[in-house]
C-alpha cells in the first residue's frame, strides 16, 4: 500500500478504526476480556425485556409473577457488575497504551537530531506527550470497544425486534438510517476541527514555554501584556476549533436522539393500534418498546465512538509525526548507556590509547554547514594533545561553537574527519565519543533538584570525597554553606537561587567530577569576577595535568597561558601558536587583542604591520 493510499484509507472511518486498533497491539487479551464482559452485560440487559414481557402477560392473567420479578432484579444487578468490571479492564488497558506511547515519545524526543530542535518548538513537542496521548487514551479505552459492542448489541436488539414485530422494526430502521446518514456527513468535519484544535493547544504550550523561559526579560521590558496577547491568539484559535468541533458534535446528538425518540413514538402509536386490533399482545408491545429504548445506548455509543475515533486520529497524526522525526541511533538492545565512572590518576582513555603522543582530539580538514548552501566551517584542522590547553578565539560567528557541536557529535561533518584518541569519530558510537568529553557551555544548565543532584548528574554513583574535591576546585564552598541543607539544598527551576557565576561554577564542577579525557569550556570566565577568574585559571592549569582542554574564550587571562591558540576567521583556521607569537605575527589575532582587550594589564599590543 502506497503512502497516498494509506493516508486516504486512514481518512475513512474504517481506516481510522484500523489505525486505532493497531495501537492496542500487545494488549489484545485485555481488549478481548473487556469485549466479552461488555457483551455479557449487554446480553443480560437484552434478556430483561423478555422477562418483562412475561411479567406483564403473567400479571394480566392473574398468575404469580414474583419469581419473574426476582429474576429481573438479578439480571439487572449482574449486568451492572459485569459492566463495571469490563469498564475497569478497558480503562487499565487505555492507561497502559498511553504509558507505552509516552515512553516511546519521550525516548524519541530526547534522541532527536539537533537540527530537529531548531525546526520544532519544544512546547509543541511536549504537548504531544501530554495532551495528544490523553485524547488517545479515551479512544482506545472506550471508543474501540464501544464501537464493537454497541454494534453487536444493536444487532441483537434488532434481531429480537424482528422476532417480535417486523413491521414496527421497519419503521425504526428508517428513522435510524436517516440519523446514520447525518452522522456520517459530520465525521470528516469533526476530525479536521479536532486536528486544528490539537495543533492550537500545542502552540499554546510552545508560546507559554517561550515566555516563562525568558520571564526576567519579559518583566524588565514590561512585555507581559504583549506575551499574554500572543498566547491569547493561540487560545482563541483553539477555542474556535473547539467550538466548531462542539458544533458538529452537537448536531450528531440531536440526530441520534430524534431518530430514537421518533421511532419510539411511531412504535408507541402504531404498536398501540395493533394491540387494540389484537394483532399483538400488550407484553409484545412492552418488550418491543424496551428494545427500542435499548437501542439508544448502543447506537449513541456507536456514533459517539465514530466521532471520537476521528478526533483521536488528529492526535495520533501529531504523535506519528513526532515518532517519525530523525533521531540519533539508540544503543543496541540490551546495551547499557555509557556512564562515566570517577577515575583517579591517568584517564582510562589514555591507557586505552596506549601512548601519550596520541592526541585526545584532532580535526582534519573539517567542513560543515547547518544548511547545504550556508557553510560555516571551511577545512578546519587542529590537534589537542593530551594534558594540554588549546584555545579557540575569533569574532562571533567565526565557527567556534560549531566546532564544539561537532566534537560533541551533535552534528556530523560534511567532509573531513574528527578523531578521538586517534580513532575516527565515525567508527565510534555517539555514546563512546561523549563518554570521553565533558562540556561547560555558556548556557550553564542547572536542573531542578539539589546541588548534589546537579554535581553528580554525569556520575550518579560518585562518592562524597570526589564531590568535595570538585566543590573545592570550583570554589563552591560558599554556595554549599549558604544553601539550607548544604549539598542537599534545592537550587530551584533553572538554578534560580544561584547567580550566573555560581551556575557556571556548578557546571564546571559537574564536568570535572567525570574526569573526562577532553574538557570543552565555552567562555568559562564570562560570568566570573576577577578573583574567581584567577581561581578558575589556576583550576584549568591543574586540570590540564590530567586531561586535555579545548577552550573558547575572549579574555586574555583565559588564553594567554594556553599551550596553543587557534584563530578562527569566517570558518577558517587562519593562525595558530602561542600568545606572544600570535601577537607578533598574526594580524587577525592582534585585531582581536586590540578590539577585545586580549592583553595583560600594562602591556602594549604591537601595531599592525
Amino acid at each position: 500500500m502506497t503512502a497516498t493510499t494509506q493516508k486516504t484509507s486512514d481518512r475513512s472511518t474504517w481506516g481510522a478504526v484500523a489505525t486505532m486498533y493497531r495501537l492496542t497491539t500487545g494488549h489484545r487479551a485485555s481488549v478481548v476480556v473487556a469485549t466479552v464482559l461488555t457483551l455479557a452485560g449487554s446480553a443480560l440487559g437484552l434478556a430483561q425485556p423478555l422477562v418483562a414481557k412475561h411479567l406483564v402477560d403473567a400479571s394480566g392473567q392473574g398468575e404469580v409473577f414474583w419469581p419473574l420479578l426476582a429474576l429481573l432484579a438479578v439480571l439487572f444487578a449482574a449486568e451492572a457488575a459485569t459492566g463495571a468490571v469490563g469498564r475497569f479492564v478497558l480503562e487499565r488497558m487505555g492507561e497502559r497504551v498511553v504509558r507505552g506511547l509516552r515512553h516511546g515519545l519521550v525516548a524519541r524526543l530526547l534522541r532527536l537530531e539537533m537540527r530537529e530542535y531548531h525546526r520544532h518548538r519544544s512546547g509543541d513537542l511536549i504537548s504531544r506527550v501530554t495532551a495528544d496521548t490523553t485524547l488517545l487514551r479515551e479512544v482506545v479505552a472506550q471508543a474501540l470497544v464501544d464501537l464493537v459492542t454497541g454494534a453487536l448489541v444493536a444487532a441483537g436488539a434488532l434481531v429480537l425486534m424482528v422476532w417480535l414485530d417486523p413491521l414496527l422494526l421497519l419503521l425504526v430502521t428508517a428513522t435510524v438510517a436517516t440519523a446514520a446518514v447525518i452522522v456520517a456527513s459530520l465525521l470528516k468535519g469533526i476530525r479536521a476541527a479536532s486536528e486544528r484544535m490539537q495543533s492550537s493547544v500545542g502552540a499554546i504550550a510552545a508560546d507559554l514555554e517561550r515566555a516563562l523561559g525568558a520571564l526576567p526579560m519579559v518583566r524588565v521590558h514590561r512585555a507581559e501584556d504583549r506575551e499574554a496577547a500572543r498566547i491569547g491568539e493561540r487560545v482563541d484559535a483553539a477555542y474556535s476549533a473547539g467550538v466548531r468541533t462542539a458544533k458538529l458534535a452537537s448536531l450528531m446528538s440531536p440526530a441520534v436522539e430524534l431518530a430514537v425518540q421518533g421511532s419510539f413514538l411511531l412504535v408507541l402509536v402504531i404498536g398501540g393500534l395493533r394491540v387494540n386490533g389484537h394483532s399483538n399482545s400488550l407484553g409484545d408491545l412492552v418488550a418491543f418498546l424496551l428494545y427500542a429504548s435499548y437501542l439508544v445506548l448502543p447506537l449513541s455509543s456507536v456514533f459517539r465512538a465514530a466521532g471520537l475515533i476521528q478526533r483521536g486520529m488528529g492526535a495520533y497524526r501529531r504523535i506519528e509525526q513526532a515518532l517519525a522525526l530523525p533521531a540519533e541511533p539508540a544503543p543496541p538492545d540490551g546495551a547499557r548507556a555509557v556512564l562515566p565512572t570517577v577515575r583517579a590518576g591517568t584517564p582510562e582513555w589514555a591507557e586505552q590509547a596506549g601512548r601519550d603522543e596520541v592526541p585526545a582530539l584532532a580535526l582534519r580538514d573539517v567542513c560543515f554547514g547547518y544548511a547545504p548552501d550556508r557553510p560555516v566551517l571551511h577545512g578546519v584542522s587542529f590537534t589537542v594533545p593530551r594534558r594540554s590547553q588549546l584555545a579557540l578565539v575569533g569574532l562571533s560567528g567565526a565557527g567556534k561553537s560549531t566546532v564544539f557541536a561537532l566534537v560533541a557529535r551533535f552534528y556530523e561533518p560534511d567532509s573531513g574527519t574528527v578523531l578521538f584518541d586517534g580513532r575516527p569519530a565515525a567508527g565510534l558510537s555517539r555514546g563512546e565519543c561523549r563518554a570521553r568529553i565533558a562540556v561547560v557551555d555558556q548556557s550553564t544548565h542547572v536542573v531542578q533538584g539539589s546541588l548534589r543532584d546537579n554535581l553528580t548528574y554525569a556520575v550518579p554513583d560518585a562518592g562524597d570525597a570526589e564531590v568535595r574535591r570538585v566543590v573545592e576546585l570550583a570554589r563552591l564552598e560558599g554556595v554549599v554553606d549558604r544553601l539550607p541543607g548544604g549539598l542537599s539544598g534545592v537550587l530551584g527551576e533553572r538554578g534560580c537561587t544561584l547567580s550566573a557565576g555560581e551556575r557556571q561554577r556548578v557546571a564546571l564542577a559537574r564536568a570535572l567530577l567525570a574526569r573526562p579525557s577532553l574538557l570543552l569550556l565555552d567562555e568559562p570566565t564570562s560570568h566570573l569576577d576577577a578573583v574567581n577568574e584567577a581561581a578558575l585559571t589556576s583550576v584549568m592549569n591543574e586540570v590540564a595535568q590530567d586531561c586535555a582542554l579545548l577552550v573558547i574564550a575572549h579574555r586574555l587571562s583565559t588564553v594567554q597561558h594556553a599551550d596553543r591558540i587557534v584563530v578562527l576567521e569566517n570558518g577558517r583556521s587562519v593562525a595558530s601558536g602561542h600568545h606572544e607569537e600570535l601577537l607578533a605575527h598574526s594580524p587577525s589575532y592582534r585585531a582581536l587583542a586590540k578590539g577585545q582587550m586580549l592583553r595583560p594589564v600594562g602591556s602594549e599590543v604591537p601595531a599592525d604591520r
